[in-house]
């Protein structure tokens, strides 16, 4: 069982944020929710929690990131990881850490990092051994 209901991300233009998420998250099992036109985008895996909300800001200033906060997202396979990594740059992300083993975590620990449109920091981690 998750221990979180949702984390929410802000972004300064959803259609940018779509495009991002809608590719960088599929290799993952995590797609879209169907949501009216203008309403913050929603990604889940399926009816699970924890879901993913990208919201403009509610005070109305613009997006920003935050030094040393991350989402770590779960994938099932280490190709999903390379796939994350790979669509995240493709689609104007930036690298902060291509995929591999980061041992110092764990002997399969496999990870990557990346920085989505709006500068948020996303990882997608596998723990599962090399198959």
């Amino acid at each position: 069982m998750t221990i979180f209901s949702h984390v929410t991300l802000g972004t300064n233009d959803y259609e940018k944020a779509a495009q991002f998420y809608d590719a960088v998250l599929a290799p993952l099992g995590i797609h879209r929710v169907p949501k009216p036109a203008g309403k913050p985008l929603k990604y889940a895996k399926g009816d699970e929690f924890t879901v993913l909300y990208i919201y403009l800001p509610f005070d109305g200033n613009p997006a920003s990131w935050g030094n040393g906060t991350h989402v770590a997202f779960l994938a099932e396979t280490r190709d999903a990881v390379d796939a994350f990594h790979a669509q995240a740059i493709a689609k104007g992300g930036m690298d902060e850490g291509k995929p591999g083993l980061r041992e110092n975590y764990s002997a399969n620990y496999y990870a990557a990092y990346v920085r989505d449109l709006d500068g948020n920091k996303l990882q997608a981690v596998c723990y599962a051994e090399q198959a």
